[in-house]
């Protein structure tokens, strides 16, 4: 049920924004320690810079009404629920700005 919900406000709060092909940054995003397959939500919420990331790459993900009750999934688990707003492009964009972050304390 909380996967349907999560689905359903992800589908109504998104825009799609197109997406430069990036080249794989996770070997980069590994040495800050934030990633899009490691970091869950609750981080990138509370987190202004790491917020500010994904916004700018998927905006309205994470002002969204209920995505609270996704602050232990990542945005790569997310990725199921919307593959056309949360695609593989963005999350490349995203891993490669989390690696221009200083690493985490």
């Amino acid at each position: 049920m909380r996967a349907l919900i999560i689905a359903a406000a992800l589908a109504t709060s998104l825009t799609i924004v197109p997406v430069m092909a990036q080249t794989p940054a996770a070997s980069a995003s590994a040495a800050t320690g934030y990633t899009t397959a490691d970091t869950d939500i609750g981080t990138l919420l509370d987190d202004p810079a790491l917020k500010a990331i994904v916004d700018k790459y998927i905006p309205g993900l994470l002002s969204g009404d209920q995505i609270s009750m996704a602050r232990s999934m990542t945005l790569k688990a997310i990725q199921q629920y919307a593959p056309d707003k949360v695609t593989d492009g963005a999350l490349a964009s995203i891993d490669a700005d989390f690696s221009k972050l200083p690493p985490k304390k």
